[in-house]
């Protein structure tokens, strides 16, 4: 059996990486049957509850307020507006809710104990509480815990090597204090990156190499091709091919064979056979919804019919996390 490693090394990594990509599809597939039900996919849906006006200078986002994009600025979603959104979702078929803030880091001000009370009222749902608001103090992430929430999202983006040419507003070491904070909270951890920014091989086997030798694996890694965006300086960058993201979700999934490999942005530009593909390599889990924060997706109908054709069976919340208590679930 695949053994559960933290000391993997770069070459070893590299090795598996740049494999022949069949030989390395069998064997994530092999290790994905090893951990996971095969064709079980979790459904999550992701919600932008504030959009825009980010000070951040992330070369990707369209969120960011120095880029002239067609992102319309709004503050912070009123709390019955999200909830209604969440029961939408989870009516849909999504166990996973995922809240996105376009911050620079948490403030102890009232936005952010509005967003305690999202967290509470999704929770109450049943749903797997995620979100994802920037970087978070030791203290914010246990308030988060407190409140329900189930995991915290803070992607690495890329490699330290090539992290610089992508972001400058904040550090390597920023974001990999954030994943501490959230871990310590005891608070599941999402992280992972995007791929297509102009980074070589090296940094994504860098990337990988992080997460592979986090003191704990991630229990959930998305995997996301760059969807270039207008008035951003990385909208001419072309698209990514199936092929490398095959790449990325085996290798993630032969190291961190735990894990929930996500397949996440970039999927609005694929056809069903080449996203067949990435759940062949150790994919497990898809965004579902018309938009990923403010980032076009495939329509709920057009993965009903995915999940049809290819015999996928929706994952249930919580299958492998630890006990959460929440609410009645509310009759419908």
């Amino acid at each position: 059996m695949n053994e559960l490693r933290n000391d993997w090394s770069r070459e070893e990594i590299a090795e598996i990486y740049n494999s022949p990509v069949l030989d390395l599809m069998y064997r994530a597939a092999t290790v994905h049957r090893q951990y996971h039900e095969s064709g079980e996919v979790q459904v999550c849906t992701l919600l932008s509850v504030k959009t825009g006006g980010c000070p951040e200078d992330c070369a990707y986002c369209p969120q960011a307020a120095r880029y002239h994009t067609d992102v319309k600025v709004h503050k912070l979603l009123p709390t019955e507006e999200v909830i209604q959104k969440a029961l939408e979702a989870r009516e849909s078929g999504s166990t996973r809710f995922c809240m996105g803030a376009a911050w620079r880091e948490v403030r102890d001000n009232r936005d952010f104990d509005r967003v305690l009370d999202m967290v509470r009222g999704v929770s109450s749902l049943g749903m797997e509480v995620c979100c994802t608001l920037g970087m978070l103090t030791d203290e914010q992430a246990k308030k988060l815990k407190d409140a329900g929430l189930y995991a915290y999202n803070h992607n690495l983006d890329t490699s330290e090597e090539h992290y610089e040419e992508i972001i400058s507003t904040r550090t390597y070491d920023d974001r990999l204090d954030t994943l501490e904070n959230v871990r310590n909270a005891e608070i599941s951890v999402c992280s992972g990156g995007i791929i297509g920014m102009g980074e070589g091989h090296s940094d994504r086997i860098g990337m990988l190499h992080t997460l592979a030798t986090l003191p704990e694996h991630p229990e959930s890694v998305p995997v996301n091709a760059l969807v270039p965006v207008e008035g951003t300086p990385l909208e001419k960058q072309p698209r990514v091919s199936v092929w490398e993201m095959v790449r990325m979700i085996a290798t993630a999934r032969i190291i961190m064979p735990k894990a929930m490999v996500r397949l996440s942005a970039g999927r609005v530009r694929m056809n069903l056979e080449e996203q067949a593909l990435c759940f062949m390599a150790g994919a497990n889990s898809i965004f579902a919804g018309d938009k990923l924060l403010t980032t076009p997706n495939p329509e709920v109908v057009q993965d009903k019919e995915m999940f049809q054709v290819l015999n996928l069976k929706p994952r249930k919340a919580f299958k492998d996390g630890p006990a959460v208590k929440f609410e009645q679930i509310p009759q419908q």
